[in-house]
């Protein structure tokens, strides 16, 4: 089984993770303004019946 030979840094760790975190960040981002859209748009047209 692999083990790493030394111990990553804190500054390393948090770096990673913060990459990580930011990409999820705009994943959820464009989730969210999509669902906002979707429901803008389907109370727009139950209005217009």
């Amino acid at each position: 089984m692999a083990v790493p030979k030394k111990r990553t840094s804190k500054s390393k760790k948090n770096l990673r993770k913060n990459v990580w975190k930011k990409k999820i960040l705009k994943q959820a981002e464009k989730a969210l303004f999509l669902a906002k859209s979707i429901l803008k748009n389907s109370s727009d047209l139950e209005q217009q019946t």
